[in-house]
């Protein structure tokens, strides 16, 4: 067996690379949790979870030799099934605290060929028996890494899903730790590193994920103690190792609930995001130590039904906003930056001054970007084979959020492995393959690659908005006539529901208030910027003068009225019920009680972390996308009072000059 897990390391590397070029930040939040020694078994969730595309898993299959992280299925220690079966380790491993060895399952069958058996070893792999129905053999690998005080990851799900919430935390990890525990008491001659076993639970939560230059948060929590569970579990009573093992089971599962963004179905999630968006317009303005906590407490607010008495129409005004976004590419932070001026309103006609004046300066925005491509054109024209490569790969798979970003970072990795080596050699051979030469040509393959990151954001967020203004442009200047119609329209104000996975047990986590909803047969195709961009703003007007409203009349409401809250939430900001007695399948443990929020206290905490729920209300008054009413458009149903039409005019947020 390697120990220095040198392929472990090169892995690791090219993780940390792949992770690095991708995403803009890796925040970890907690990392003094970790043990910097010992033996610590690495529970780890993350935000979403999203089913397998069949290309994923032939590519998996063809570097399974190499990162073999198979599942352990019947006890929840899964890796390579895992729904994000690279991205999510390659984040853990190249950002884990302490630069710690993490080891992952493996099928103990892989393990009988040398060759392989060197390379699994070597890359942090240990041999998992799953077909045994004797634990001390089924962990016989895991006891002698933990017995050399090292770390163990597991994804804990058992399965891939594509739901909203946490469905499942399986009993692997909780019996991995327990039965160490025993087979160290009973084997101290073998035990390397006397240190009692410690359960780390790791939440990964995506900003963005399919996203490119967006964030990921990796929160740990408090290492979970063995001392309370070992006593009842090596009693030797009927029935009692299990129920120790259960309780141990749902510890891990309330830690990493509460590190995760957690909601009843699809809608209520997308529309917590929409609010989000437009709390925060500026992507990059909510503080990452905050962000999983906001969006919760979002998600707990608009799964309160009765917090208002309009609230569905609020959520539905939020969802068809969030769904016109997903289906033109558009995000509401680019939308709410772009250089239009006030004189712009389609739904009158615009005089030819105002319209020289946009034009002038959407070229001048368009010159400003140009300007800075001279100092990208030539990083831009080396990369630009890994994002045509990424953009293809999440077209691969359209309708799979998370399985995008694992293929644009898969294939981008790919390429740049193919790029960076190339242009060292040629560098190399133009200074005659001599030893200062590839010193020098290894350094200026690592600063232009540091120099590509580092320019990209800037120059990345300004192209997108000089493309979005443009296409803004031709949608509110388009003729009338080549608007969608309503009957076209409504595919793409629903939000596609990812479909679900047959193998989750909903019995015990089905959650009623939840709709059923199936996804589309295919995914839509983009509609056209001159068909479809009034139906966005307009979206965007009303979206923003629902929640405005939603927020207006709970502050209106007084301090007596709650809405709804995790519990972990409640116990911090809030109160929760007393404890109702009750049962589940381990016997005699009561139901999880209802956690509860002042709504003024939900406000204000949004306030303090920067929501801008005053903009909000300016917002109503000067957006002429509200005026678009569905008096011109035939739809009947809105009464809102949208104030008077010719005096309205959009000033996007940011931009009121």
């Amino acid at each position: 067996m390697s120990d220095t897990k040198s392929l472990h390391r090169v892995i690791r590397r090219l993780a940390g690379w792949a992770v690095w070029s991708f995403f803009t930040e890796v925040h970890v939040i907690g990392g003094e949790h970790v043990p910097t020694e010992g033996p610590i078994i690495v529970c780890v969730f993350h935000l979403l979870r999203e089913f397998r595309s069949f290309t994923f898993e032939l590519a998996w299959a063809l570097r399974n030799p190499v990162i073999c992280l198979a599942r352990l299925e019947s006890f929840g220690g899964t890796t390579a099934t895992h729904h994000n079966m690279m991205l999510d380790p390659a984040v853990l491993s190249s950002a884990f605290p302490h630069r710690r060895i993490l080891h992952y399952w493996s099928k103990a069958s892989l393990f009988a060929n040398p060759v392989l058996k060197y390379i699994l070893y070597s890359s942090g792999n240990i041999p998992v028996d799953r077909k045994s129905k004797d634990r001390q053999i089924l962990f016989k690998g895991t006891f002698q890494a933990l017995a050399n005080g090292s770390a163990v990851a597991l994804f804990p799900e058992g399965t891939s899903y594509t739901e909203p919430r946490i469905m499942q935390v399986k009993d692997g990890a909780a019996y991995a730790a327990l039965e160490y525990t025993k087979w160290s008491q009973d084997n101290p001659g073998k035990v390397k590193v006397g240190a009692p076993v410690m359960i780390v639970p790791a939440a990964i939560v995506y900003t963005n994920k399919s996203k490119y230059r967006s964030d990921v948060i990796m929160e740990f929590g408090r290492p979970i103690s063995m001392d309370e569970y070992k006593d009842e579990y090596l009693s030797g009573v009927e029935g009692s190792a299990r129920a120790a093992a259960k309780r141990l089971t749902r510890t891990i599962e309330r830690e990493l609930t509460e590190a995760t963004v957690n909601a009843p179905d699809w809608d209520t999630l997308y529309a917590a995001r929409m609010a989000r968006d437009l709390l925060w317009e500026d992507e990059g303005s909510i503080n990452l130590d905050d962000f999983v906590t906001i969006s919760q407490t979002l998600v707990d607010l608009f799964s309160t039904k009765d917090a208002i008495p309009n609230f569905s129409s609020v959520r539905q005004h939020l969802l068809e906003y969030y769904s016109l976004l997903q289906s033109t590419h558009l995000t509401n932070s680019v939308l709410s930056s772009l250089p239009l001026p006030r004189t712009l309103d389609p739904h009158h006609s615009t005089p030819l001054p105002s319209r020289l004046l946009t034009i002038s300066i959407l070229i001048r925005d368009t010159l400003a970007v140009l300007i800075r491509l001279p100092f990208f054109f030539f990083p831009l024209i080396v990369h630009m084979p890994v994002y045509i490569m990424g953009r293809l790969g999440a077209r691969l798979v359209e309708h799979e959020e998370e399985t995008q970003a694992q293929n644009k970072v898969v294939f981008g990795l790919l390429f740049l492995l193919m790029i960076y080596p190339a242009t060292f050699w040629l560098l190399w051979a133009f200074f005659w393959f001599t030893s200062t030469g590839a010193l020098v040509s290894f350094a200026t393959v690592w600063l232009f690659a540091f120099y590509h990151n580092k320019l990209v954001n800037d120059n990345y967020q300004h192209l997108k908005r000089v493309i979005a203004a443009w296409r803004v442009l031709v949608g509110v200047w388009a003729p009338k006539r080549w608007e969608l119609p309503l009957a076209a329209l409504s595919q793409y104000t629903t939000p596609q529901i990812p479909p679900e996975n047959p193998w989750i047990d909903k019995n015990k986590n089905v959650v009623k208030s939840s709709p059923v909803q199936e996804p589309p047969a295919k995914t839509r195709r983009r509609p056209s910027s001159r068909r479809i961009m009034r139906h966005v703003l307009r979206a965007r007007g009303e979206a923003v003068k629902a929640l405005a409203s939603l927020f207006h009349q709970l502050e209106k409401s007084g301090d007596g009225k709650k809405v709804g809250a995790s519990l972990h939430l409640a116990k911090l900001y809030g109160w929760v019920d007393e404890v109702k007695p009750g049962s589940d399948d381990a016997g005699g443990i009561p139901e999880d009680p209802n956690g509860w929020r002042s709504a003024r206290e939900v406000i204000a905490f949004l306030r303090k972390r920067g929501a801008k729920i005053a903009t909000l209300e300016h917002g109503i008054e000067g957006d002429w996308a509200a005026a678009l009413s569905s008096e011109e458009e035939g739809t009947p149903g809105d009464d809102s009072d949208a104030g008077d039409k010719d005096d309205m005019v959009w000033v996007p947020s940011g931009h009121h000059d």
